[in-house]
């Protein structure tokens, strides 16, 4: 079992200077909705002008996603300036580094940083003060290097609170809860409708679907308080923020896309909710990695129709197997295969089409919407 550490990222960060000292850092862990949190915490500290660099993984639709200023993915020629190598860094430890170093030299006061997987031992833990830990929904993962209790999950995961206050998401279950019950928790949520929710009396208003949205936000409001950001950036930044690639919805030609990087049982739950709602036919395009929970996954989907997909990843299930794990739990009538996302896309006859299972496939599926734009456009 390979051994993680915070000393690389350490190491690395001692000799560009410490970059870390010079920003203020609002550090997140958690199984699910980390990505969604981290978007609406920047878009909250953008809203009240600051200049804010914004780390997350995996990539959405390209590698350069990953690290943003000012809500924009940073230019391939600006990461050449900043990327750092070492022979003895793995590529997601050299990424980090690169990424806080990137932030401090073009200037961010405030750095938005997104756990790997774990939280103690991850790498983005090496960074030596933050103001704001967040912990968001937590549930089972990565279970042969965080353990396999929730209890030991709840430990990793909290490694990230170190001297500073920590805010955690209301979707919790009670033993998670009990376990940070010292923490600040954002459950003041006191209502839920279409188009946002009301929080600690507020109404908010949310340009994003999916039933978990609201906790997102609402950790990044309860956390904006605490670092005393006005309310008006506060309620301006939630009403702004749009995450990329968890449920985004796309309209072409009267059909509707859906696009969302659900990779877990528990990250699935938002997308079911929004399927099971609808009376359109419905098809999912789904592709999973070698160490995911396929059948855990596979269980959340609502679908008329699936077709089954290959990750383009070096760590994807074989559309074989991916195709047999389909037609165990929706049968042979229902259950189709495609070479490629792009196929499958061309071969779905619902109303609704879903691409899900893993980031890996969004890429592709996005590119192919474009595409499709652009002709309608041509045409008319």
């Amino acid at each position: 079992m390979k051994k993680f550490s915070t000393g690389p990222v350490r190491a690395l960060l001692d000799s560009l200077g410490r970059p870390d000292d010079k920003l203020k850092i609002i550090h997140i862990a958690g199984t699910n909705g980390k990505g969604s949190t981290a978007e609406f915490f920047t878009s909250v500290l953008l809203a009240a002008g600051r200049k804010v660099g914004t780390f997350t993984s995996p990539e959405v639709y390209s590698f350069y996603d990953q690290i943003k200023i000012d809500g924009q993915p940073v230019a391939p020629e600006l990461y050449e300036k900043y990327a750092v190598t070492a022979d003895f860094a793995s590529p997601f430890e050299k990424l980090t580094a690169s990424a806080i170093a990137a932030f401090a030299g073009e200037g961010c006061e405030w750095a938005v940083i997104e756990c790997g997987m774990g939280g103690l031992n991850d790498a983005t833990n090496a960074i030596s003060k933050k103001e704001l830990a967040v912990i968001t929904s937590i549930s089972l993962e990565h279970t042969e290097y965080l353990g396999d209790t929730l209890e030991k999950i709840c430990r990793q995961k909290s490694g990230i609170i170190k001297n500073c206050p920590a805010v955690v998401n209301a979707h919790q279950s009670e033993e998670v809860r009990n376990y940070f019950k010292d923490c600040v928790f954002a459950d003041k949520i006191d209502d839920v409708f279409k188009g946002g929710f009301i929080y600690d009396g507020k109404k908010f208003r949310l340009n994003t679907d999916g039933c978990l949205q609201p906790c997102n936000a609402a950790c990044a409001i309860e956390g904006a308080r605490i670092l005393g950001v006005d309310e008006r950036a506060i309620y301006d930044g939630i009403k702004n923020c749009k995450p990329r690639g968890r449920l985004e919805r796309f309209t072409v030609g009267g059909r509707e896309y859906i696009l969302d990087g659900a990779h877990n049982p528990a990250a699935f739950e938002p997308l079911a909710e929004y399927l099971y709602k609808s009376e359109k036919k419905r098809t999912v395009i789904f592709g999973c990695l070698n160490d995911k929970d396929i059948d855990g996954n596979l269980s959340k989907i609502v679908a008329d129709e699936i077709i089954a997909v290959a990750c383009p990843c070096a760590r994807a299930r074989t559309l074989e197997d991916t195709y047999a794990h389909c037609r165990k739990q929706f049968g042979k009538k229902r259950t189709l295969k495609a070479a490629s996302v792009t196929q499958a896309l061309e071969k779905a006859d619902g109303e609704i089409v879903v691409v899900c299972g893993s980031f890996t496939l969004l890429k592709e599926a996005l590119e192919w919407i474009e595409r499709r734009c652009l002709n309608r456009a041509a045409q008319c």
